[in-house]
């Protein structure tokens, strides 16, 4: 089988971390680059992550830019209440080997995108959508280039992870959601009311850290560390992978078309259904049991 062509951007971020190692170690995963956006964090130390991670996997081969600073309009938010202040909980690795590239996200992705042909580049967004956002308002020739966007975001009929109703990644960037939403690439969105169904235990991790890759040891690690700052939870939620495992097996996934928007004054970041938006696919359901064999399969192949 072969393997689909990705790019990642990504805000990493403890559960954009395992997402990552996952895309690297499969091989039903080419990842021909990585974008770091602000988010979880502050660009400076997703773009350090980004690096980190590509060494500590052996990938220095894989270029790697830095993208937005910030959402297209108002203040930044982050949550290193929950990711720490290096993002990764405090687990340490490798420095990277590599530089990022000398242009930002932006230039750097036209560049991909044009020099490859149309369609065969899925691009698989862990954080807030500005990067992608900019893109399309600054080339949208190389944009609608982009085959599909798959994408962890938003809530539907779950409450929110930052304030009532909105999730963090829509709430970072309404306006660039906006934007990428009515964008003619397709989009399927992953939401809280899926992520927050895969989820990981302390036996889980036993499991995954007697695979004794690299992958799956340094999973186990960062989200142990969700754990260490939450000792009396019995599960954690591993949003961003959800996102690689779309891409790989669809049929885990329950999905609908809706017509959505963003609200990005009353609401920031709140989905809103609404006859004027954009149809977008949307995971509503997934097989947890399925997905989450998978995910610790594929941080095995390593």
């Amino acid at each position: 089988m072969k393997a689909l062509n990705v790019l990642i951007d990504t805000d990493p971020g403890l559960d954009d971390a395992v997402g990552i190692l996952y895309a690297l170690a499969v091989v039903r995963l080419n990842v021909e680059a990585i974008t770091s956006v602000a988010g979880n964090i502050g660009i400076t130390t997703t773009t350090r992550n980004v690096g980190s991670l590509l060494a500590a996997m052996g990938r220095s081969d894989i270029p790697y830019a830095a993208g937005a600073l910030g959402p297209l309009d108002g203040p930044a938010i982050h949550e290193e209440g929950i990711h720490g202040a290096d993002g990764l909980g405090g687990i340490i690795l490798p420095a990277p080997i590599t530089a990022p590239e000398g242009q930002p996200a932006t230039t750097f992705l036209i560049a991909h995108l044009l020099a490859a042909p149309p369609g065969t580049l899925t691009v698989l967004a862990l954080g807030p959508l500005t990067n992608l956002a900019h893109l399309a308002m600054a080339a949208p020739d190389a944009y609608t280039r982009i085959g599909r966007i798959i994408a962890m975001g938003g809530t539907i009929d779950e409450p929110g992870n930052a304030g009532p109703h909105a999730e963090f990644n829509m709430a970072a960037d309404p306006l660039a959601a906006h934007e990428v939403f009515a964008s003619k690439v397709p989009v399927t969105l992953i939401p809280l009311d899926v992520t927050r169904k895969l989820r990981a235990t302390s036996e889980d991790l036993d499991r995954l850290a007697a695979m004794d890759t690299e992958a799956a040891t340094l999973a186990a690690s960062l989200i142990g560390a969700y754990f260490a700052q939450n000792a009396d939870r019995a599960s954690r939620p591993l949003h961003d992978p959800c996102v690689m495992l779309m891409a790989l097996e669809p049929q885990l996934f329950g999905v609908q078309s809706i017509q959505l928007d963003v609200d990005s004054e009353t609401h920031r970041g709140r989905l809103v259904s609404s006859p004027d938006g954009a149809i977008i696919d949307v995971a509503m359901s997934i097989d947890a049991p399925g997905a989450l064999d998978m995910l610790w399969r594929g941080l095995g192949e390593s």
